[in-house]
């Protein structure tokens, strides 16, 4: 029997859908919710719209089979907050199989996202949250504004369509969680998979959708100059440099039973080495640390958590490399760096 009963925390549930390979935007960079805008990936700015969101519970991201490494890299820490599930042939497949992955929170309300819509902000969520009901859905949509003209097959105008009543529909589309699944259950049974969005669903199943207002911002990265136009406008939303700055960083790693010490990127045989999950290299990390206090980026502990098993033995100046690189986006120029190392042994000269 399904248990339908709801959870009592009152958060949220979220299904994000990043499962698309996306050839419209290109795939020369992989697939779009991969591709970095502002320095980041697309799909890292969308999760952490929602993550940071106060009425949010569990999110489900469900990706393609090909992508799990893209994913925990693209995302860094937040990963390990979100519960991954391998997506569908379809939006429609992935959608309900992130929904699956709901049943045990049993959220009372679910929102379905877009993984490349990445400029969703709070007040929009919020809006579609208030207007979840116990048998009513929400859509988030604007009035559509362009003249509309239905093409013929010879490619020539065939009438003008009235504009009366059209919006143009966006995500997160939030629904009372378990009738939702119920639509998707039984469109899935019925090999009904024609479906666009949920909203589509929910119509099919007789579910009410009410219209919220949604946001122009909101835009759907879909064409390889979608992402060229967002990635431009991130960047000019960072702050520049208005003059010098500097950043100091620091960095101790105890000894533990080994061969050799790496400093500053070179090699010094040792019949110990410093402990660490990277290689340790306490030279540059405290490099690292100084390069990201320039530009108030966090720490490396943010950008490249020991958590994350792809940074298990990595070679420190990837580190670096990132950090010089945010500095740049920034509007900076390193013009200068010192490191002190202060050690007893091993001897360096």
């Amino acid at each position: 029997m399904t248990d339908t009963s709801e959870k009592p925390d009152g958060k949220v549930g979220v299904v994000i859908v990043a499962a698309g390979r996306g050839a419209r935007a290109g795939q020369a960079e992989g697939p779009k919710q991969y591709q970095r805008i502002g320095g980041r990936a697309v799909i890292a700015h969308t999760l952490e719209r929602f993550l940071s969101h106060p009425a949010v519970g569990p999110v489900v991201v469900a990706i393609h089979a090909d992508d799990r490494e893209l994913f925990e890299r693209a995302a860094g820490a937040n990963a390990t907050r979100t519960l991954i599930v391998m997506g569908g042939p379809s939006r429609q497949a992935s959608v309900r199989l992130g929904l699956l992955a709901l049943r045990e929170q049993a959220p009372a309300k679910v929102l379905v996202h877009d993984a490349v819509r990445p400029f969703v902000d709070h007040g929009l969520i919020d809006r579609t949250i208030e207007a979840i009901g116990k048998r009513q859905g929400a859509l988030p949509a604007l009035p559509v504004a362009d003249t509309l003209k239905r093409e013929s097959a010879e490619g020539m105008i065939e009438e003008t369509v009235s504009r009366a009543g059209l919006h143009a529909a966006q995500t997160p589309q939030g629904f009372p969680f378990w009738p939702l699944l119920a639509a998707h259950e039984k469109a899935h049974h019925l090999g009904k998979s024609e479906f666009t969005d949920d909203a589509a669903i929910a119509e099919w199943a007789h579910i009410p959708v009410k219209i919220v207002q949604g946001s122009p911002d909101n835009i759907k990265l879909t064409w390889a100059r979608d992402i060229a136009m967002a990635d431009q406008r991130l960047s000019n939303a960072l702050p520049r440099f208005p003059d010098i700055r500097t950043g100091n960083g620091y960095d101790v790693h105890a000894f533990e039973a080994g061969d050799h010490v790496t400093l500053c990127g070179v090699t010094i045989p040792y019949d110990r080495k410093l402990s660490g999950h990277s290689d340790a290299d306490v030279g540059l990390h405290a490099l690292t640390d100084a390069l990201l206090a320039t530009c108030g980026a966090g720490d490396i502990g943010t950008h490249f958590p020991p958590s994350d098993r792809q940074w298990k033995g990595a070679a420190s100046k990837i580190f670096v490399e990132h950090a010089a690189k945010l500095v740049r986006e920034h509007g900076g120029r390193i013009a200068n760096a010192d490191i002190t190392l202060i050690c007893e042994a091993p001897r360096g000269g």
